[in-house]
């Protein structure tokens, strides 16, 4: 009997015993799993180019597994009524995902865990074009460097599009349309690529189709092909560690919606890793999807604008929104991206800018995690590349992908981890009432977040600019000390003893600095 070990990717071979002219959509097949326990789990099967199909899963459950396939066409012997047996064995190496178990949203709705509870910080880096354009080689000093600067998320693109019209050997994902005809040798070679992001400990998280033009396939294709390549995609990747993101940076409220919930219900009709909509800049659409069954968690952009106007959204529209129920865990997948240039005031975000977005993200709403972006990786480019014909009007200039490989910004999101694991983050909650004169009623840019534990023992307090905090400390839980923590350098010192009723604490100099008061 074959073997496999617990939470790998485990796949099952089938061979039609026929030609399909558009074989996903002539002869649909599932495959229907029992697990040693007597639990049913359903997967599909995808084409994988002639006669041959595949059927991927990710065994829960130590002990024999037995499974039965199913095609829509049951004449075809070689894919309907097939059946078969595998064992699954105990993992005993040190990959974190296959120990823990895959990744899902936590009994609150706050946060994510692994299968055995283990809370999983979501930090993750967009390297949009790097799953289609890197080398194999490239492709893991990429993996390794990400790894070892505490990452825990890598995020893609599945397809080619606007900034990447066609995969280095000239090829896209599918061809044709209405029906379209997915193109096997595609993604054949991105396989082992998705698989490598496991390997090195990080969860993959894909943008399955782009939709913020009209032109682009999340909107140019029809309803029938856009479910027919979004559950290829997640046959052929869902037993892998794994977040998908079913359109991506697109205006989803309104009308615009109900396509998209009609897609997401068809496409996430079984077990699946948590999903979501990637709206565009400024823009939530959590109203939209909040009663959808198969939308897991809410993201968000706080975009690449360096307007008050926009600053002021962040600060107040993820504020309010977690406080709606059903409970959610909510992400900034897309804060400003280090060396990114504003699109109002075209000047080039620092690791400043990188830092204050992403600690407002994670204090301003229950810390689920946050996203880290460079704008010379995200479009994978061997050599410095103008992108305006990509982008028009844009004035990007990128690359090439290792400028963004080492940074200051790289190294504060490997800093900002070490500090919320350093407690227990997952309980820390937005606590506004703690500042008694915010800075940032005045200036956006000097706002100062608050968090901290319903217990009392652990607050953070994040100040981007320096200076004098006033708070109000007395609600938390004593003893306690005060601490400031410097998120350049992650070294710590002491800060002022805590007093009764309102104080006043000045930051060690005018950079932006996180003030720490855990009970003793």
């Amino acid at each position: 009997m074959r073997e496999t070990a617990q939470w790998a990717v485990h796949e099952e071979v089938l061979t039609s015993s026929r030609q399909y002219q558009n074989p996903p959509a002539d002869a649909a097949t599932t495959v229907r799993l029992r697990s040693p326990t007597g639990r049913e789990h359903r997967v599909d099967a995808f084409w994988d180019g002639g006669q041959t199909w595949r059927a991927r899963l990710s065994p829960g459950e130590v002990g024999e597994w037995h499974w039965r396939s199913e095609c829509a066409n049951r004449d075809d012997r070689g894919l309907h009524g097939r059946s078969g047996s595998f064992a699954c064995l105990p993992y005993d190496g040190e990959n974190p995902l296959q120990r823990h178990g895959p990744i899902r949203v936590s009994n609150d709705g706050r946060h994510f865990v692994h299968a055995d509870g283990t809370p999983f910080f979501w930090l993750g880096d967009t390297c949009w074009n790097g799953l289609m354009r890197a080398t194999s080689s490239d492709w893991q000093r990429y993996l390794a460097a990400r790894r070892e600067q505490r990452f825990t998320a890598i995020y893609f693109f599945t397809t080619p599009w606007r900034g990447l019209p066609q995969d280095p050997w000239g090829e896209t994902a599918f061809t044709g349309s209405d029906p379209i005809l997915i193109n096997p040798g595609y993604f054949q070679r991105l396989d082992a690529k998705v698989a490598a992001v496991n390997q090195h400990g990080l969860c993959a998280t894909a943008i399955i189709l782009l939709a913020l033009m009209e032109s682009d396939e999340g909107w140019r294709l029809s309803e029938r092909d856009v479910v027919l390549y979004s559950r290829y995609v997640v046959a052929r990747w869902g037993a892998h560690h794994i977040m998908w993101t079913l359109g991506g940076d697109g205006d989803f409220r309104g009308e615009r919606a109900e396509r998209w919930k009609r897609v997401g219900r068809a496409v996430f009709d079984r077990e699946h890793g948590p999903a979501t909509m990637h709206p565009c800049g400024c823009n939530l659409s959590a109203d939209e999807f909040r009663d959808e069954p198969w939308f897991d968690f809410i993201s968000y952009q706080s975009c690449h604008s360096d307007s008050l106007e926009d600053m002021k959204w962040f600060l107040t529209e993820p504020a309010a929104e977690w406080l709606k129920p059903p409970p959610r865990p909510i992400i900034n997948f897309e804060p400003n991206y280090e060396d990114h240039p504003a699109y109002d005031t075209k000047r080039h975000f620092t690791d400043h800018d990188v830092r204050r977005a992403l600690y407002w993200s994670l204090l301003i709403s229950p810390p689920a995690g946050v996203c880290y972006g460079n704008h010379n990786v995200w479009p994978w480019t061997t050599q410095t590349e103008d992108l305006n014909k990509a982008f028009p009007g844009s004035d990007w200039r990128v690359g090439p992908w290792t400028k963004g490989l080492d940074s200051p910004g790289v190294r504060s999101t490997a800093i900002l981890r070490g500090f919320f694991e350093s407690g227990e983050w997952w309980r820390l909650r937005p606590a506004p009432s703690l500042i008694a004169r915010q800075p940032g009623d005045d200036n956006p840019r000097a706002f100062v977040a608050a968090a901290a534990t319903e217990a009392g023992d652990w607050a953070v307090v994040y100040s981007p600019v320096g200076g004098r905090l006033s708070l109000r400390p007395g609600g938390l839980k004593r003893p306690a000390a005060a601490r400031w923590f410097d998120p350049r350098t992650g070294a710590r010192q002491e800060a002022e003893a805590l007093k009764g009723g309102e104080q006043t604490f000045t930051t060690p100099d005018a950079q932006d600095w996180v003030l720490d008061i855990r009970s003793t």
